[in-house]
């Protein structure tokens, strides 16, 4: 077994699916999850083995992965703390802190934390990593490259910057899908069907973001070849900075950083 799963929820389902299109095989990937209907669809769909509880030969995997709920990690940690040897340990558990998840596991140290985003359920999501100071270049790569399975990675230095991706990447797709709504019902309010409403709200979005991702240009100057002089666009561009739209955004992301930081107080006082 080459990486074992502690949790078997969307982000655990994201990753193995991720991995078996990377040409891993089933029997290389183990999942344990405590739903007996869950593990029977684990079995089934992926055709990975399934374990009720981690065991001896889960535990010996060279990755293991914790991705249970943030408020059970401190729990699973107790259940393995003493039974790790030098596999390494990557954390998915959001607002769990990689200093207090060590604490957890006796004092280990080979951990990688790292904040995903939901769309790496379509292998197109960004994830932060942060990883302990002791972890060897090669087990940063088998981090990296777990993640690269459903999308791209970027490496941070500790644990505040992972409170920045959180409020970033990891709470970011609820900001685009605010934006969405927002945009499909303009159009309703216009005249437009539901229909093309949706249609041209996310093929606007994605096909910005693709444009934005494809060009050397930034933002600010792929969106300035948009806004023509009296045009269209610059009233409308003009109509969001009067009601100053960026600086509250700004203020939005900042107040969901700080929420991560509160959280992974809360969090590493739970043993």
């Amino acid at each position: 077994m080459k990486v074992a799963f502690i949790g078997g929820g969307n982000m655990a389902t994201a990753i193995v699916s991720g991995l078996l299109q990377q040409g891993y095989t089933a029997q290389e990937i183990g999942v344990v999850e405590v739903i007996a209907d869950a593990r029977a669809r684990w079995a089934e769909q992926f055709k990975v083995q399934v374990f009720s509880e981690p065991s001896a030969a889960l535990l010996v995997a060279p990755l293991l992965v914790l991705a249970v709920k943030p408020q059970q990690l401190a729990d699973v940690a107790a259940s393995i703390a003493g039974k790790l040897t030098n596999q390494l340990v990557i954390s998915i558990a959001a607002g769990i802190r990689a200093t207090d998840l060590s604490r957890w596991l006796n004092g280990y140290q080979n951990i990688v934390r790292v904040m995903p985003n939901t769309p790496a359920l379509v292998q197109a999501g960004v994830a932060g990593l942060c990883a302990q100071p002791t972890v060897s270049t090669a087990d940063r790569a088998k981090a990296e490259a777990l993640m690269r399975s459903v999308g791209e990675v970027i490496w941070v230095e500790n644990d505040e910057a992972i409170d920045a991706v959180t409020a970033v990447s990891g709470s970011g797709p609820a900001y685009v899908f605010y934006f969405i709504e927002a945009l499909e019902q303009a159009a309703r309010e216009l005249g437009l069907d539901a229909d093309a409403a949706r249609t041209l709200s996310l093929h606007t979005f994605s096909g910005a973001a693709k444009l934005a991702l494809e060009s050397r240009e930034s933002a600010a100057v792929l969106r300035a070849r948009v806004t023509s002089k009296g045009g269209t666009t610059e009233r409308a561009i003009l109509t969001l900075q009067q009601s100053k739209v960026g600086e509250q955004f700004i203020t939005a992301v900042r107040a969901a950083a700080e929420r991560s930081r509160e959280l992974g107080d809360e969090f590493g006082r739970l043993r």
